[in-house]
Parts: C-alpha cells; structure tokens; sequence
C-alpha cells in the first residue's frame, strides 16, 4: 500500500510570518531518507501587547452556526488537552465544515491591512510579507471549497505532537524533524499506528486557537499554501494537536492528520 505523507511548518509573530513549507509525496516502504532544506526565521518580535491587541480585534468575529458536537466530531476528547488544543480542534472542524462562513469570518481581517501593514488598535503595526493578498486569497478558495468531515480527536497522535513540543520547546528549535532524527510518523507511531495519509501542521507564535487557524489559512509568505492544503485534505480523518512553550516564539503548536489511526491497547 503507498501512503502519503504531507508536512508544513510555520514560524509566525502573529501576523508577521516567514514560512518554509513542504508537500512531499512519500512511501513509507521506501523510507526515502530527505532532510529539509534549511530555513531562515525573520519575524517581529512578540509582545503581550501586541498579542492582546490582535486578539481584541479576532474576538469580534462570531462563531459559525455549527453545533458543538459537529466541531468536535461528535468524538470524546482526550484526557488532558488544554482548552487551546480542544480549541485548535474545534476552529479547524468549523472551517473544514463550513469553509464558506470561515471565509467570511477571514475576510473581516481585512480592513485592518495598509499595503503590507497589518494596523493593530493602539497605533502597534505588524510586518507581513504579502499584505493583504492572501487574506483575499483565502477568502475566494474557501468560498470555492467543499465541506470536508470534521476530524476526530486522537490521543495517540496528540501525544506524539506533544513529543515534539517537549523536544522543540526548550531548544527554541523549528522544523518537523526531532533531535532525535524522529519524523511525523516516527512520533505517532510510537502510541499507535496512523493509516492511509499523514500530515502536520507546526505554528509557532499564535497564542489562540483562531490566530492559529486563521494564520495557516492564511498562509502568508507561503508559495503554495501548504499549510491550508493541509487544513482542507478531505482524506483527513483524525488529528492530534499539542502547544506548549517555545524559547524563542513563546509558544508553538503541533497538529497531526491523518487518514485513520489505530489507537495502541
């Protein structure tokens, strides 16, 4: 059987980001054995200012109509997630089942855009690389996208992401691949078994579970939008997510998907 394996990272300040992204068809069978290429991080420094203030202008932006149940795919949550990894599942579930009113919400960021300033309350501007340019992107792919299942919460993919943050976090360390030389696969193996296609999603920066959502939509200074291929995969079935603090970006999220996973007994 061939599997797929797809993987993007995103070093972010909020809304200033420089990415380095990869879509890479593999086979596991093969163990092709490519490293990535290296990568170089330049964002604006974060401030809790700048933080409050970004999340001032996201918590105007309503929920969609999608029921709780639907958002969480009507699965049990596992133990020991964080209201920011519950949160995390439950945004990327509303914009994968209803990407027409996710694109809505996107498309209020908009106004606050000059160029390539991202103007926050208070006079605090942000750098992006692009402007503006994939926000409305992003606003007309998801309006063309179609509805895609909510994805099940897995806690052995969780903890496999959670391995990465344990290994990143203290070494402010970016990339999919562990000190350990570890890969995606490797770490979610080690408490199951993933199935069909895998991917993951690495942000480092946002501290909410909509700046998280929105930024890898968004995807800025991405060529290929890696990160809302992800995001969007309708092969996806269940995901793992874990955040925890980062040395140099203060926080950062890992998100697993895949096709299916066999939990270990």
């Amino acid at each position: 059987m061939n599997h797929k394996i797809f993987w993007t990272l995103t070093p972010i300040t909020l809304l200033a980001t420089l990415a380095a992204t990869h879509l890479i068809p593999h086979n596991v069978d093969s163990r092709v054995n490519q490293d990535f290429n290296n990568f170089k991080v330049s964002a604006i420094e974060q401030t809790r200012e700048i933080t409050q203030k970004f999340q001032a202008i996201i918590s105007d932006i309503s929920e969609s109509t999608s029921s709780k149940d639907v958002l969480l795919a009507k699965a049990s949550i596992p133990p020991n997630l964080s209201a920011l990894e519950k949160g995390i599942i439950a945004e990327t579930n509303r914009a994968r089942t209803n990407p027409v009113a996710y694109a809505a919400q996107i498309q209020k960021l908009r106004s606050s855009y000059r160029g390539k300033i991202l103007k926050l309350p208070g006079g605090v501007n942000i750098l992006t690389k692009e402007g503006v340019k994939p926000v409305d992107e992003a606003v007309r792919a998801l309006k063309a996208t179609k509805p895609v299942p909510a994805l099940r919460p897995s806690q052995g993919m969780s903890l496999g992401a959670k391995a990465h943050v344990k290994d990143q976090g203290p070494k402010g360390a970016t990339g999919h691949n562990g000190s350990d030389g570890s890969r995606p696969w490797n770490r979610v193996n080690r408490y199951g078994s993933w199935q069909t296609v895998i991917g993951e999603n690495i942000a480092y920066g946002p501290n909410t579970a909509q700046q998280v959502v929105m930024q890898l939509i968004i995807d800025d200074g991405v060529s290929d939008r890696g990160h809302r291929k992800n995001i969007f995969t309708p092969g996806y079935r269940v995901t793992g997510v874990a955040c925890g603090s980062h040395k140099k970006y203060r926080i950062m999220c890992v998100i697993e998907y895949a096709g299916g996973y066999k939990e270990k007994s």
